[in-house]
């Protein structure tokens, strides 16, 4: 089974599971701003993705240049950034086992289909 961190006010997400759907694939959604990773769920994302905490910002999110532009965190803190302020997270993500991608472009997801 398919687990996607989605966003429904995001046309990526949308597409994204758009192609899940039509692939006929069983999926879980968490809608990840509603109900956010934790701490721990995050580090099994980076895992997965094969990624930096840093390389999962949404840099473009006012709380990101508000707050965060210019900082040089550690791992940690940029995990615990993303929990506390989740739309930080980039979307969508799509996880299949010990594998994810992010859905960006939203075809990525066909190598977990």
């Amino acid at each position: 089974m398919l687990k996607i961190y989605h966003n429904t006010r995001c046309s990526k997400s949308r597409q994204t599971l758009d192609l899940i759907n039509q692939a006929g694939q069983e999926v879980e959604v968490v809608e990840y701003l509603k109900t956010p990773p934790t701490a721990n769920e995050l580090r099994e994302i980076l895992q997965k993705l094969n990624m930096k905490p840093e390389q999962l910002l949404r840099k473009g999110e006012a709380i990101y240049k508000e707050k965060y532009k210019g900082q040089e965190l550690t791992d940690e803190e940029w995990i615990q950034a993303m929990v506390e302020n989740p739309v930080l997270i980039e979307r969508p993500i799509v996880v299949k086992d010990s594998k994810a991608v992010l859905g960006r472009p939203p075809e990525k997801v066909q190598e977990l289909l």
